[in-house]
C-alpha cells in the first residue's frame, strides 16, 4: 500500500510540473509587437477597400450573367494578411497564390471523394490543405477557408469542381496581389513583398 502511495504521489508531482509547464506556455512570453500609426491604418484601409471592390466588381458586375463567382469570403482574410500586415510571411505572393490554389484543389477533392460525408469531407480538406501548404511553404490561413468553402460551400461552388482552383482562387488572389502591389509601394514607410519565392 505504501508502495502504491509513493507512486501516486510521483505521478501528482509529475503531472504538475508538466501541467503547469504546459499552461505556462499559454501565458505569452513577449509584449504585443504591433505598433500602428494613422499612416499604416490608413493604406490598409485603401488596400483592403481596393483589393476587395476590384474582386468585388467582377463577381457582380462582369461573372454575374455567366454563372460564375469571384468573390469568396477566404478573400477577406486574405486581405487582412496582404493589406493589413504586409511583412508576415504568410501575406507574400507565393503564400497568398500557393494558399489559395493548393488549398482549393485540396478542398475539391475532399468533397469529391467524402462528399457524401460532409464531417469528414470539411476536416479532411482543412488538415490536408494545412498540411501540403507547409510542405510546399505557402502556408497562407485563410487557404484553410478557401479549402472548407470547397466542401460546404453551395451547389455553385461545387458545380466549378476543378476551375475553382483557378476562379475565383486563383484569379481572385492574384487581383488582390496586383492591388497589393500597386497600393502598399505608394507610401515611402511600406514595401511590399517581402520575398517572391
Amino acid at each position: 500500500m505504501f508502495f502504491l502511495g509513493k507512486i501516486i504521489y510521483n505521478i501528482d508531482l509529475m503531472s504538475s510540473g508538466v501541467l503547469k509547464e504546459y499552461i505556462g506556455k499559454m501565458t505569452g512570453y513577449t509584449k504585443n509587437p504591433q505598433v500602428v500609426n494613422l499612416s499604416e491604418i490608413f493604406w490598409s484601409w485603401v488596400g483592403g477597400f481596393l483589393g476587395i471592390s476590384a474582386v468585388a466588381l467582377l463577381h457582380y458586375k462582369v461573372f454575374k450573367g455567366m454563372d460564375m463567382m469571384m468573390l469568396i469570403g477566404s478573400f477577406g482574410a486574405s486581405a487582412v494578411l496582404i493589406y493589413g500586415a504586409i511583412k508576415s510571411p504568410l501575406a507574400q505572393p507565393r503564400n497568398l497564390l500557393g494558399g489559395h490554389v493548393l488549398s482549393a484543389l485540396v478542398g475539391v477533392a475532399a468533397y469529391k471523394i467524402f462528399g457524401g460525408y460532409l464531417w469528414l469531407a470539411a476536416p479532411m480538406a482543412v488538415a490536408t490543405a494545412i498540411a501540403l501548404m507547409q510542405a510546399t511553404r505557402t502556408l497562407h490561413p485563410p487557404g484553410g477557408a478557401t479549402a472548407l468553402i470547397a466542401v460546404i460551400g453551395g451547389s455553385d461552388i461545387h458545380a466549378l469542381g476543378v476551375l475553382y482552383a483557378l476562379i475565383p482562387a486563383g484569379a481572385g488572389a492574384l487581383i488582390m496581389l496586383i492591388v497589393a502591389l500597386i497600393v502598399n509601394n505608394i507610401p515611402k514607410t511600406r514595401r511590399y513583398p517581402e520575398f517572391w519565392l
